[in-house]
């Protein structure tokens, strides 16, 4: 059980190999399949954009308009220092929808700040095990995985506490 009572934790990483043939899982592409773009809030809430390609400015700017049309408030995105986040395009963007939303940075190499770093490293622990057969798969995997996460907030909440994050005070 974590801190807040609840058992919500991913298995650790096991293999039906036999002891002491290591199984090896051959990929078949060198290039990232699926990628997630994740906005997390202070109340435990989770939204998740999937995309078949590399996180770019124009994925980014895709999820920011999902995000904002789920949320239904200005967003404060507290982003790391991606180059999607900090491209002209995604600048240039947050820029003509002011009113919208608001961009502010953590440090350069900070992951332990990122209460969403800890967000895809329980995913990311839930398919450790996982080989799926194709790209559909990989992102039926992923969206069942953030989804089961999506419904433990407490959990979310935990990420922004073991981050000594607490946001107070936005107009």
């Amino acid at each position: 059980m974590d801190e807040t009572g609840h058992s919500f934790r991913a298995r650790p990483a096991t293999t039906w190999a036999r002891r002491g043939l290591t199984p090896v899982l051959r990929r078949v592409s060198k290039r990232r399949e699926v990628s997630s773009i994740v906005a997390i809030t202070p109340d435990g809430q989770l939204y998740a954009r999937h995309f078949r390609t590399s996180v770019s400015s124009e994925t980014v700017i895709s999820a920011l308009r999902h995000f904002r049309s789920k949320i239904g408030t200005p967003l404060l995105m507290v982003w790391d220092r991606l180059n999607a986040h900090r491209s002209r395009a995604t600048m240039d963007f947050i820029s003509a929808h002011a009113q919208d939303y608001a961009a502010a940075y953590l440090p350069a190499y900070a992951p332990e700040l990122n209460p969403e770093e800890q967000c895809n490293a329980c995913v990311k622990r839930a398919m450790a095990n996982a080989l799926p057969g194709s790209v559909d798969d990989l992102h039926r995997l992923a969206r069942r995985e953030f989804g089961r996460l999506k419904r433990h907030p407490e959990m979310i909440v935990s990420f922004f506490r073991h981050a000594g994050l607490s946001v107070t005070g936005i107009p």
